[in-house]
């Protein structure tokens, strides 16, 4: 199983990127998505999931009205719209996938983990 974030660059305060999480050796649509970013000498954070079987989505406060997480079920793909960037979101991104239904907030525990994409916001 290969999972992988694509779709960061450059991109100033206040404008927008999408990411891409595509996977290969499962089906995205079974499974939960979340969605982290780090910071080099800071612990990874959470910015969002998508839960298998209902696509009920969960965000932190942080990017709340800001991010939002989609599925494209026939290209095996989950989205990550991030708009009216700020510089401190800059940070690598990366995505997760757990064969479960997700009930409330961000889980800790992922079963697979991506390579992931930087995002870099200009001030």
């Amino acid at each position: 199983v290969q999972l992988q974030a694509s779709g960061g660059g450059l991109v100033p305060s206040g404008g927008s990127l999408r990411l891409s999480c595509t996977a290969s050796g499962i089906t995205l649509k079974d499974y939960s998505v979340g969605w982290f970013r780090r910071v080099p000498g800071k612990q990874s954070e959470g910015v969002g999931c998508i839960s298998s079987k209902n696509d009920n989505t969960y965000y932190p406060d942080l990017v709340k009205g800001r991010f939002i997480i989609s599925r494209v079920n026939s290209e095996n793909t989950v989205y990550l719209q991030m708009n009216n960037l700020k510089p401190g979101d800059t940070a690598v991104y990366y995505c997760a996938s757990k064969d479960t239904i997700l009930t409330a907030g961000i889980p800790r525990s992922w079963d697979y983990w991506g390579q992931g994409t930087q995002v870099t916001v200009s001030s």
